[in-house]
């Protein structure tokens, strides 16, 4: 949490390094655009549910407004002024007394593969797992592979996209993590040469 005594703003974020990247760039937009020091503006990290529950795939658990509900309740209660979110995370209907009042422009909206083992999907090894909490990407990922995709599990979930490079699987040293990620992450937080075919 990043406060002082003459915050004027307290921003609401998730404390993952993409959340965090987003959250510094809407502040230095609001800074400049009010013409006031970047310090006057807070971040106020919050543990979101989604962040807490690592042990499960999150469509199991309700998915969408897992990484946004305690966000929402620190503005309903007053201790943050504003929040910034991924867009994917938003819940399709916003709780009452909150609003969408702005969006970043969007950026460039294709997935990507990182590997340290693989050039593409195609070159995936047999009985690979996949990094990505995406039942979109997962369904992909299958559609094009269905021989080599195990299974998926979380290893880029939640916007950890700072540690998405290609590692082992802690469960199974034998086989690769594989992430399938959003291009914006990787490119907010600075990894895009990691990007694959």
């Amino acid at each position: 949490m990043t406060q002082s005594a003459t915050t004027i703003l307290r921003i609401g974020t998730r404390g993952s390094p993409l959340a965090l990247v987003q959250a510094r760039t809407v502040r230095a937009r609001l800074a400049a655009a009010l013409g006031v020091s970047e310090d006057e503006i807070g971040l106020t990290i919050i543990r979101t549910s989604g962040d807490a529950i690592q042990d499960r795939p999150l469509a199991e658990v309700g998915g969408k407004g897992l990484f946004t509900k305690e966000i929402e309740e620190a503005l309903l209660d007053g201790r943050v002024d504003l929040a910034v979110h991924s867009a994917k995370d938003m819940p399709t209907y916003s709780q009452p007394g909150l609003l969408l009042a702005a969006c970043l422009e969007r950026e460039d909206p294709r997935d990507v593969f990182i590997s340290h083992k693989a050039r593409s999907l195609a070159d995936l090894p047999r009985a690979a797992t996949l990094g990505t909490a995406s039942l979109r990407r997962q369904a992909i990922a299958k559609r094009q592979r269905p021989e080599r995709l195990e299974k998926a599990c979380r290893a880029a979930a939640g916007g950890q996209v700072g540690a998405s490079q290609a590692s082992r699987d802690p469960r199974n040293p034998e086989q690769l993590v594989m992430p399938l990620e959003a291009r914006p992450p990787i490119r907010r937080v600075e990894i895009e040469r990691a990007i694959g075919a």
